[in-house]
């Protein structure tokens, strides 16, 4: 007769066993993988996720991938969902840049960025562009310069809202000329183009993934990328740096990361790892992101300790900037 101890014994045994052939059978062919992603949809993340869940698709085996947009608070929103989200490997947060401001942007955050999540690799860098409605009067960055030191104190500067990519941007641009705009955030960076091109507002700094279509058609006046050296993207390629144009020090990328909950299966987050970064040597997927001005990860950041090891010296760099800008995502 077996004693008290070697039944609980064989219970977990049990559970754990069962565990092993769940995760050995990632992902089952009737349930369906869920990208959550914490902003609205048509949005530069959005995008992200859509065509990595596509090219990630054909490596599991024809799994089925959604995209889930849980918008709101600076992306805790959405991340929390994931966070909080049954540890198996079917609900997984695709992410930006926000991962590291979260932290410091926004108040009494129910989750912890850097042990709440398991960190299954890096997608993207994604150079930012600095933009204008099209009847502004200048046409290079030094006319531009002149026209914000002519305006002081009359000039609108939208971004899709608090926390945003185009609201970092945004805060690390006035604070480079030391000229103060009126920030006017939108839900999403379609909105605050639409106003953009409609002249509502007079300057966007956001992501190539958004403003390249609208640069190219000619609907917007481009003035500069953020990257230490010139785009080869054809519509983004005659673009000077803001560095070669005078404004030193000043470069902003922006991540997309792909996270699972904190305790999924180490078998499964190597799957998942694998096939994300076979997804990212796929070419369809590389293409679509080059379109965009994206740059697909091929280094060793597609290693989730590096990856993590990334976020934490983002963390570092954002949180002295939005502590001294004191704006917070509710």
């Amino acid at each position: 007769m077996r004693s008290f101890k070697q039944i609980i014994t064989l219970a977990a045994l049990g559970v754990a066993s069962i565990g092993a052939v769940h995760a050995s059978d990632f992902p089952a062919k009737d349930k369906s993988i869920t990208f959550v992603v914490p902003f609205t949809a048509g949005g530069p993340t959005d995008r992200v996720a859509r065509d990595l869940a596509e090219a990630m698709r054909k490596q599991l085996g024809g799994a089925n991938i959604v995209v889930d947009n849980a918008a709101g608070a600076g992306g805790s929103i959405g991340a929390n969902k994931v966070a909080k989200a049954n540890a198996d490997g079917y609900t997984l947060l695709v992410h930006h840049i926000g991962m590291a401001t979260m932290p410091t942007l926004v108040r009494n955050i129910p989750f912890k960025v850097e042990s709440d999540f398991e960190y299954l690799g890096m997608i993207n860098d994604v150079p930012m562009t600095v933009i204008s409605r099209p009847t502004l009067p200048a046409n290079n960055y030094k006319e531009l310069v002149g026209w914000v030191n002519q305006n002081k104190g009359k000039i609108n500067l939208g971004n899709a809202g608090i926390g945003s990519a185009s609201h970092l941007c945004g805060l690390l641009f006035q604070s480079a000329l030391q000229v103060d705009m009126t920030a006017v955030p939108y839900k999403g960076t379609a909105p605050a183009l639409a106003d953009l091109i409609g002249g509502q507002i007079d300057l966007l700094c956001d992501q190539t993934t958004n403003t390249t279509a609208q640069i190219e058609g000619k609907k917007v006046k481009a003035f500069a990328v953020t990257t230490p050296k010139r785009l080869t993207t054809p519509a983004l390629k005659d673009l000077p740096t803001l560095e070669e144009s005078g404004l030193k020090n000043f470069q902003v990328t922006i991540f997309h990361g792909l996270y699972a909950p904190k305790g999924t299966p180490a078998d499964v987050q190597k799957k998942l790892n694998d096939a994300l970064k076979a997804a990212l040597k796929d070419a369809e997927f590389v293409k679509k992101q080059e379109g965009l001005g994206a740059v697909v990860v091929s280094d060793r950041r597609t290693e989730p300790a590096e990856h993590r090891k990334f976020v934490a010296a983002e963390i570092a760099k954002w949180s002295p900037i939005i502590k001294a800008a004191g704006v917070y995502a509710d």
